[in-house]
């Protein structure tokens, strides 16, 4: 088991695309059971075997692919005996006499709404475990059946298998009452005996393989709510369109006549400015002054750095079709792959601008990048898994996944940021500030209420948080709900925005800071728009209560856990992107001063 899941690791980088199975006529279609669940609570499953239904007496399991672990699949074949083009008609599946603990539990499992999921041919079938039925105030009436007969109903062209759903459309559930059902139902010493039975219909279909996941994409089991996607994020984009465009010209309006003001009487370099000046054009001799906790800096730029390149690659994998709805928890494997792959960047990025601002201890700077974001995921996820482990969820990972993971960072991810580190640091130049940075400071004259940093960060990061605010509703009905994203081309454009508007707010607030005569901007950078991060967690808490019907100690652990970590690597990003154009902002203006 071991092996596969380290052989898996590797080949599901690579192997995204669902290829056609091949039937004859009266071939067996093996029908595999899946996992339970709370409808509401998408994260909280449990193996359908929990419950007592139809079993073999040997379970079979399926050997899975790294991400279909880490998507909680476990599946195991059943007892459903299904041939291809093949009509069934009320076969009997098993005959299960059920304790009263028995029927408690799956009337506890139908109250709760307990959807199932099978798997055949790479496509989930997805029905739930009984019905219930309120009704009334006074007299009150409380129904719960189990539905024990189930109609398969598979389509196929030619030789393949394109689709698949179950049905209870004319189907009465098996009354489960207080009391262990009623009379005529076989109850014996408080139980409850029922015969389990199913029917097979196959359907021809003129949809080729190729395009059967557009099949899957138009099932409404779940309920679709991306109706009016296109329209708002068009009318997102043309805001933030307007907002960039607003900044841009504003900031360099109030430049070109710093400058007319500022080069009048110039005509040496920077360091012979005129003293009696202010505004930013005083503190040159301070601008370039290095900030304390500088190896921390650098982790959260290299991290930052890692992630930019790892959201990159997924979103371009996606678009160019690498992860089918069929193939269950590609972009799981995909993004810890990335990871590992992009440790190096991380690696190289901060070491490399650690040693150009003069930092000496860089292997302790190496330690700190790899385990800035590693070290809190660990943590979040040990949490989760003994949550999940302790509820018995198929969401806890097996022994042999923590191994294998925990042996891709150490021969992978931790390997390559060494080795990026070591490269970044013999490559690093120097650091090239256009003014020289006397060795006492200025002091810093007392600031207005409106350039605090609090204030700062309120403004850095709502205004990202807006260009994002609509995609992120439907990003969180994908990864905590159960939607099927497809629109990665606008998911790429709002990326685009995202960092843009970041880069554009960062450059605004550094000159605003810098006018104030404040040379402390190198933190002042990466937090402002950082927090765009804390914004993203607070959407995440009304998400929880306000949009979804999510509840229990489980499903909220995992919710609120994995939310944070979401905040974290955004801010990451965020703040390394807005660092790197104040940066990139601050050279240009000093440098015009000095070149003039």
């Amino acid at each position: 088991d071991f092996q596969y899941h380290f052989l898996s690791f590797f080949l599901s980088f690579t192997v995204y695309f669902t290829f056609a199975i091949s039937y004859k006529q009266g071939d067996p279609v093996i029908l595999y059971v899946n996992k339970v669940g709370p409808y509401h609570n998408p994260q909280e499953t449990y193996h359908y075997y929990t419950l007592p239904v139809c079993r073999p007496k040997e379970v079979r399991h399926k050997a899975l692919s790294l991400g279909e672990v880490l998507d909680g699949d476990r599946m195991a074949e059943s007892l459903y005996n299904i041939h291809f083009k093949e009509n069934t008609e009320r076969q009997t599946l098993c005959k299960l006499t059920l304790s009263e603990k028995e029927v408690d539990q799956l009337r506890e499992a139908i109250e709760e709404l307990y959807y199932f999921e099978f798997v055949l041919d790479d496509i989930p079938i997805w029905g739930f475990v009984g019905y219930m039925e309120e009704s009334g105030f006074l007299p009150h009436s409380h129904k719960v059946g189990l539905w024990t007969h189930l109609d398969f109903n598979i389509e196929y062209n030619g030789d393949s298998v394109i689709f698949a759903n179950v049905s209870v459309k004319d189907v009465k559930p098996e009354p489960i009452e207080e009391g262990g059902g009623d009379a005529g139902h076989g109850v014996s010493s408080g139980g409850l005996t029922v015969t389990h039975t199913y029917s097979v219909r196959w359907f021809e279909s003129t949809l080729p393989h190729s395009r059967r996941a557009e099949r899957l994409r138009d099932y409404s089991f779940f309920p679709k709510t991306l109706e009016i996607h296109w329209l708002s994020i068009i009318n997102s984009l043309v805001l933030v369109v307007l907002l960039l465009g607003f900044v841009i010209i504003i900031l360099m309006r109030v430049l070109k006549n710093d400058f007319a003001r500022y080069n009048v009487e110039e005509d040496g370099s920077c360091d012979d400015l005129d003293q009696g000046d202010n505004g930013w054009k005083i503190i040159h001799t301070d601008v370039f002054r290095f900030p304390p906790y500088k190896s921390l800096l650098c982790a959260v730029l290299g991290v930052g750095a890692q992630f930019l390149t790892l959201a990159t690659g997924i979103i371009v994998m996606a678009l160019l079709g690498m992860f089918n709805v069929h193939r269950h928890g590609a972009i799981n494997s995909a993004a810890i792959v990335l990871y590992a792959l992009t440790s190096c960047v991380s690696g190289y990025c901060s070491c490399s601008f650690y040693t150009q601002i003069q930092g000496q201890r860089w292997v302790w700077n190496i330690i700190l990048t790899s385990a800035l974001f590693s070290a809190p995921l660990f943590f979040t996820w040990s949490v989760v898994n003994s949550v999940h482990w302790w509820s018995g969820s198929t969401q806890a990972l097996p022994a042999t996944t923590v191994l294998l993971l925990l042996g891709a960072w150490v021969l992978v991810g931790f390997p390559l940021t060494v080795i990026g580190g070591i490269v970044g640091k013999n490559r690093a130049g120097n650091f090239q500030a256009p003014c020289r940075t006397r060795n006492i400071a200025r002091q810093i004259p007392q600031q207005p209420w409106y350039k605090h940093t609090a204030v700062h960060m309120a403004i850095g990061g709502f205004l990202p948080f807006s260009a994002i605010s609509v995609e992120l509703y439907y990003i969180f009905a994908t990864a905590w709900g159960r939607e099927h994203y497809t629109l990665y081309g606008i998911l790429l454009c709002v990326f685009a925005i995202l960092l843009s508007v970041g880069a554009c707010i960062s450059v605004a607030l550094t000159y605003f800071l810098l006018s104030g005569e404040d040379y402390r901007w190198w933190w002042r950078s990466v937090l402002s728009t950082g927090s765009t991060g804390i914004f993203i967690f607070v959407y995440s808490l009304f998400y929880y209560h306000n949009r979804s019907n999510m509840s229990g100690l489980v499903q909220s652990v995992e919710f609120f856990g994995y939310s944070l970590l979401t905040a974290f690597v955004f801010s990451l990003m965020l703040g390394t992107v807005s660092f790197w154009a104040s940066l990139a902002f601050i050279r240009y203006i000093y440098r015009s001063l000095k070149m003039d």
